[in-house]
């Protein structure tokens, strides 16, 4: 029985070209047509691995998280989960795609499976019910996401930005503001730049201490 061509790359080539062409410019830059120049291959031939560009995000997603060492769960469900957290933002800053990919994924693989698992293991001394502790997970991922989007956008105010906000707060009625500005550049309080294990503690403690109580 005659047997067709071979394929002459694979499926795992095609998303590793993917997620180099992301990490550099971006996800936008991502196309069939630019993978295929870089892999030496017809565009049109790359759909016998990918059937189109949504289903190639869901395989890049899960191809990088498949990059992470899992988290040691202590059954310090505080630790393990600020743990979790860091070992996300490090791969969000090592993919800054990551970000805006994660949402309204189709396909979770494996990958992304182990993850969910971890997350439901650091949250298991809290007794709370399956729907609620992937609640927490989800929006643990949010607030990293948000977080590393902050980061790599430059989270420090321009210059004509810092102008304004002074020239409003000098023209009276933003007392709140203007006592909070003081208070920075005094240096009491928080520094002004956003410190990642403080804001994800105070967000997983609340999260939850909610929920407990609840």
């Amino acid at each position: 029985m005659a047997r067709g061509r071979p394929p002459a790359h694979t499926r795992e080539q095609v998303v590793d070209a993917a997620i180099g062409i992301a990490d550099v410019e971006g996800l936008a830059a991502v196309t069939m047509r630019r993978i295929a120049q870089d892999i030496g291959a017809g565009a049109m031939s790359l759909y016998t691995y990918v059937p189109d560009k949504d289903h190639l995000v869901d395989l890049m997603v899960d191809r990088v998280g498949g990059t992470v060492t899992p988290v040691p769960i202590t059954g310090d469900w505080r630790t393990d989960l600020l743990a979790l957290a860091g070992s996300q933002r490090a791969l969000m800053r090592a993919h800054p795609w990551l970000p805006a990919a994660l949402p309204n994924r189709r396909l979770i693989g494996r990958n992304m499976l182990t993850y969910l698992e971890q997350g439901l293991a650091a949250l298991d001394p809290t007794g709370l019910p399956a729907p609620v502790k992937l609640e927490i997970i989800a929006l643990i991922t949010g607030l990293v996401a948000t977080f590393v989007t902050a980061e790599l956008a430059g989270s420090a105010p321009a210059p004509e930005q810092v102008a304004l906000i002074g020239e409003a707060v000098a023209g009276g009625g933003l007392p709140h503001l203007a006592a909070a500005l003081a208070e920075g550049a005094q240096g009491s309080g928080p520094p002004g730049e956003p410190d990642f294990d403080r804001l994800a503690g105070w967000t997983i403690t609340g999260l939850v201490t909610q929920a407990l109580s609840s």
